[in-house]
């Protein structure tokens, strides 16, 4: 884990009702629910990775010209 994220009370009720939601749209299955967030979190992750892994080739292509 990178950080830990503190969270005031206003956040903390507001992802509450975003998790139950979440959960409810999982027809009240949190495991099924938590997977599908892994699943997401994976892909989310992947495509950050893609992004990162690009500029880095641009700055070195655009290093390599200067």
């Amino acid at each position: 884990m990178d950080h830990i994220v503190r969270l005031d009370s206003g956040e903390e009720a507001a992802l509450q009702a975003i998790a139950e939601r979440f959960i409810a749209w999982h027809k009240g299955d949190p495991v099924k629910a938590l997977k599908e967030m892994i699943v997401f979190n994976g892909h989310l992750q992947q495509r950050l990775d893609a992004l990162q892994a690009s500029r880095l080739r641009q700055r070195d292509a655009s290093g390599r010209r200067g």
